[in-house]
């Protein structure tokens, strides 16, 4: 019984590649206040959307463990990660300091009302999402240490400097 649940949990937390799904017609707020529409960023190169709240420990480690490889990954693939904060009104004022103290460099967006994490069908973070022409080639929830190896993989699966 116990191996069956685990296996279960496996398959439901594995990874999934889509094909041509397009990226919702929302807007949401960056670190400055703007309004950015999500489906007009540009993506030719590929874009990973990563889905994190500040009280969510694995995705901090997430985004701590993927800031590490980052500017590597840039120079390699030029990929671009958004880190999109889906904490309520009661705590996305933990976000800027977080962030801030974190020393990341990613884009940071504001999903308070979890409009864009509902449209990609996120029922769980960390989720992430990889972009590549407006398209949601492959998502994945969870976060376990090595995982960003493994998303690195894709991405340069995805890149077009292969």
């Amino acid at each position: 019984m116990k191996i069956k649940i685990i296996l279960l949990l496996a398959i439901l937390n594995s990874s999934q590649t889509y094909s041509q799904d397009n990226l919702p017609k929302i807007s949401l707020k960056n670190n400055q206040g703007k309004s950015i529409s999500i489906a007009e960023i540009e993506t030719n190169t590929v874009t990973v959307f990563s889905f994190w709240a500040t009280w969510c420990i694995p995705c901090i480690n997430e985004l701590d463990a993927i800031s590490e490889l980052y500017d590597d990954w840039q120079n390699e693939t030029n990929v671009k990660i958004i880190a999109v904060s889906t904490d309520d009104t009661r705590s996305v004022s933990r976000v800027k300091p977080m962030v801030n103290s974190k020393n990341w460099n990613y884009e940071i967006l504001f999903d308070t009302n979890q409009e864009f994490k509902r449209a990609v069908n996120a029922s769980s973070i960390p989720y992430l999402i990889i972009v590549k022409s407006n398209k949601i080639v492959y998502s994945h929830s969870g976060y376990t240490p090595g995982s960003e190896i493994k998303l690195y993989e894709k991405i340069k699966e995805f890149s077009d400097n292969n």
